[in-house]
């Protein structure tokens, strides 16, 4: 608003009857109105007053040296480009909930006003609040121990990183580098399929976006339609404090602590700390550090696979050698069949030596006792006695031999089975070995074509390399130029001339076009290059009219 002074209070009459010899500027003079200091200042004060009233300044405190004797305060409001004077009235610096404090940013509210007695402009602040960073820190610290006392950020409430998730899921801005960057990187260590979540990373309705995606990632059931992942990545880029303050909410910090799912934030850069860091199971630095955290290593992996199936099959040869050597000590143990048989043999012996006189003595002891009989059969019926006791006699006399055959059949067969159940564990030692032999043999078989597939793949990249370098050399050759219709200028030596003057001072001239090279002098006219003459085109036989007679 324009600075409108308002009527003087006096004003002087123009003399009429100045001079006629006296300058225009002195009676230009003459016919300005005259204003006091003090007329002057009020006038500007209530200008000023009426122009800007109450007004919201953002600045930082400057000067600041505690309240005079008075109760008043006075310090200066600056930024990078002006400074204003500032003054805390002793009435209303009592009721300020914000103290002044030298350096600190704040939203100051009051009047502007002047100050006759320097010629300057002030704010009166009636009310005094923080801002910028010192007020969201201090938002940030007082929300934090809040959060850190209902157990938020506890430790043991972590979960485990799965080592090699199935699916990855993503809840980041859909336009950014960031989304770019995971998608890169996963695909360079162990391209994993991934879902992602779009979600506003900033602004109005950020958090709520936010903590809606991990709720909805862990609300999939698993085996749906839609894959659960099994690991979620909460990624946005750096930024300032008013930023990254969706990644603060109480909201988004209370979903991620509820996930069931493992949750990696990768919010702003190193340096960036947020709430969500707290209550997520793993903090990364940045997002393409959440990518590398998600998954491991495809190279690396194979080779550990690669190398731990190389230790298997070396402790599988080595279980192998040592079940060889204690079977090898085991038939050395057992003994021969003559050494097994010896002791059987040995008592077969005795047993016979001893059968002999045995059946002696029992038939001596039968022939007694048919003799008894036979005597007391004499005396009552001999015949009848003599029939039954030679029938009794021929039902026992088998049986010493038949006992002696079946001992040496048992004895056989025992032989016989432990000869079995030598070879069968024979049999399959070896079976077991050729079965190594063969998963080894198509393992390799794997490799060597994995290896020649790998080979021609990358002769494939050289080959497509060689050639775009080619066409790249063709299209910035100079002889593409000369096909436009350029000329090349050399000298008698062959070296390109790149002024008048040169060609001028030159004694002979070669220039080359893209059909040819002719010879010419500074001063004569190039002859035109030679060309093949045209050949003339053959002519077709005419065709006679069929109605010419």
């Amino acid at each position: 608003m324009p600075l409108v002074p308002p009527p003087p209070p006096r004003a002087a009459r123009p003399s009429t009857d100045a001079p006629a010899d006296v300058p225009p500027a002195r009676v230009l003079s003459a016919n300005q109105p005259e204003w006091s200091v003090g007329e002057l200042a009020t006038a500007l004060k209530r200008t000023l007053e009426d122009a800007f009233g109450h007004v919201r300044l953002r600045g930082e405190i400057s000067g600041y040296r505690g309240p005079h004797g008075s109760g008043h305060a006075y310090f200066s409001l600056k930024d990078g480009q002006a400074r204003i004077d500032a003054v805390v009235w002793k009435g209303v610096f009592g009721r300020l909930r914000q103290r002044p404090q030298e350096g600190l940013e704040v939203v100051a509210t009051g009047r502007i006003t002047t100050y006759p007695g320097k010629s300057s402009y002030q704010i009166v602040i009636e009310s005094l609040e923080p801002a910028g960073l010192g007020a969201w820190m201090a938002l940030l610290e007082e929300r934090k121990r809040a959060l850190a006392a209902e157990g938020l950020f506890a430790p043991e409430h972590k979960q485990p990183i799965p080592f090699l998730p199935r699916v990855v899921g993503v809840v980041t801005s859909p336009t950014g580098a960031v989304i770019r960057d995971i998608l890169h990187r996963l695909e360079d260590r162990f391209p994993r399929p991934v879902l992602v979540w779009p979600v506003r990373v900033q602004g109005e309705g950020a958090a709520e976006e936010i903590a809606a995606a991990i709720r909805g990632f862990n609300a999939l059931e698993p085996g749906g339609p839609i894959p659960r992942p099994d690991v979620l990545i909460v990624a946005r880029g750096g930024g300032s404090i008013e930023d990254l303050w969706a990644f603060n909410e109480e909201c988004v910090v209370r979903a991620a602590f509820e996930s069931r799912i493992p949750l990696i934030s990768a919010v702003g850069h190193e340096t960036d700390t947020t709430l969500i860091d707290y209550a997520s199971d793993r903090r990364a630095p940045t997002p393409t550090g959440a990518a590398e955290m998600a998954v491991p290593v495809h190279a690396d992996l194979a080779g550990q696979v690669h190398d731990l199936g190389g230790r298997g099959a070396g402790a599988i040869l080595r279980r192998l050698d040592r079940d060889r050597a204690d079977l090898r000590a085991a038939a050395r143990a057992i003994p021969s069949a003559d050494a097994f048989l010896a002791a059987k043999r040995q008592r077969l012996d005795l047993a016979e030596a001893r059968l002999a006189p045995a059946l002696a003595a029992g038939a001596r002891g039968h022939r007694q006792r048919l003799q008894g009989l036979l005597d007391r059969l004499v005396r009552r019926s001999p015949d009848v006695a003599l029939a039954n006791a030679r029938a009794r006699l021929a039902r026992i006399d088998h049986r010493p031999g038949t006992a002696l055959r079946n001992d040496m059949l048992r004895k056989t067969e025992t032989l016989a089975q432990l000869g079995r159940r030598l070879v069968v564990a024979r049999e399959a030692t070896l079976e077991r070995a050729r079965t190594l032999e063969a998963r080894r043999a198509d393992r390799l078989a794997a490799t060597l074509a994995r290896l020649a597939q790998a080979g021609a793949r990358a002769v494939e990249r050289r080959r497509d390399r060689l050639e775009a370098l080619g066409s790249l050399l063709g299209s910035l050759s100079y002889k593409a130029v000369l096909e436009r219709g350029y000329a090349l200028v050399r000298d008698e030596a062959g070296a390109p001339l790149r002024s008048a003057a040169a060609a001028a001072a030159a004694p002979g001239l070669t220039l080359q076009f893209a059909d040819g090279t002719v010879r010419a002098r500074p001063d004569e006219a190039p002859e035109p290059p030679r060309r093949a003459p045209r050949k003339a085109p053959r002519k077709e036989p005419q065709q006679t009219s069929l109605f010419e007679a």
